[in-house]
């Protein structure tokens, strides 16, 4: 069965998705804080799943 991945996240659609600014995602990557990424030739990439991952893992508040 074949899985079907969604296209990778560049820097400024994360950032938009995140509200926040490019740089603080740049910013973030050098603090090893943010969601992973990976970088591909010269391009950074993010995968969705890692970036949802991410604001499960940093959510706050509730007892969920």
């Amino acid at each position: 069965m074949e899985t079907k991945m969604r296209p990778l996240g560049e820097s400024a659609e994360v950032a938009a998705f995140l509200g926040v600014p490019e740089a603080t995602l740049k910013q973030w990557r050098y603090m090893r804080k943010g969601p992973r990424y990976s970088v591909v030739g010269k391009y950074v990439r993010y995968r969705w799943s890692d970036v949802e991952r991410w604001l499960d893992e940093n959510a706050r508040g509730g007892d969920d």
